[in-house]
């Protein structure tokens, strides 16, 4: 098997208390998450909490879009988020994803991470395209909405 990871971070011109809420309920996943637009059409279900432990969110969709679904594993105010992410297509997968909220200079320093292992069709594709490479873009365009949806209200 081969093991991946993917990080991300941004300075978000707002306090943790802002940005934290939009990360810890799925429910405002819209507004920043960069595969919103990846299927028009895309199938959304929430069940069990609106927000923290237990908040779970499940999609499907188009060949980009795929299916899976989440769950909030932890919520601890407003340090960090951690989240059981299931891919079931285009590949079966799990993985643990993790936001973290630092205090700094100017707001906060947002850290989105993700880990997983390469196993079956998803191993020989990992031999053409590096995971870093391939969703690290995405990640960024997710810090930057998330920046925005933070400030939208602040101005």
């Amino acid at each position: 098997m081969s093991s991946y990871e993917v990080t991300r971070s941004a300075l978000i011109p707002a306090p943790a208390q802002d940005v934290f809420p939009l990360v810890n309920s799925f429910l405002e996943w819209t507004k920043w998450s960069p595969w919103e637009n990846v299927d028009p059409e895309l199938n959304r279900s929430y069940s069990g909490n609106d927000a923290g432990v237990g908040a779970k969110y499940a999609w499907s969709g188009n060949r980009k879009a795929g299916s899976g679904n989440m769950e909030i594993v932890e919520s601890d105010f407003p340090q960090s988020i951690k989240v059981h992410l299931e891919f079931t297509k285009p590949f079966k997968a799990v993985n643990p994803t993790s936001f973290t909220f630092t205090t700094a200079d100017g707001g906060t320093q947002v850290t989105w991470r993700m880990t997983g292992e390469n196993k079956g069709l998803a191993k020989v594709f990992a031999l053409f395209m590096n995971m870093d490479k391939f969703i690290g873009a995405d990640f960024e365009r997710g810090l930057a909405a998330l920046s925005a949806a933070a400030t939208a209200n602040k101005a």
